[in-house]
């Protein structure tokens, strides 16, 4: 059954963003939304990711959890998803170099 997808790109190939357009609409710069198959979403990600060199990839669609959707990371990413207890959570890592204080509440 079709489903609402989000994919969000970034310094992916110009093919690549072709490719993703044939099936849904990028609504701002690196940002793809729209109503696919499993199998077409299943595709996309599969030639994304394949493809994928510097850039980074998130995908979002619709499922049947707590949340009511389920997201896919793929390339470098300062944002990393957390399974906590059945949610996906994000959680940040430091930037290369950065030293953080601990400061007082």
């Amino acid at each position: 059954m079709p489903a609402m997808t989000v994919i969000s790109a970034t310094a992916v190939p110009d093919h690549l963003r072709g490719a993703l357009t044939r099936w849904l609409l990028e609504v701002t710069p690196t940002l793809y939304v729209g109503t696919i198959s499993t199998r077409v979403r299943t595709e996309l990600w599969n030639n994304l990711t394949a493809c994928l060199t510097d850039g980074s990839a998130v995908l979002a669609y619709p499922t049947n959890n707590e949340q009511g959707f389920t997201l896919h990371t793929a390339g470098p990413q300062r944002r990393e998803t957390v399974d906590f207890e059945g949610l996906t959570l994000i959680a940040f890592q430091r930037l290369p170099g950065s030293q953080e204080s601990a400061k007082p509440f």
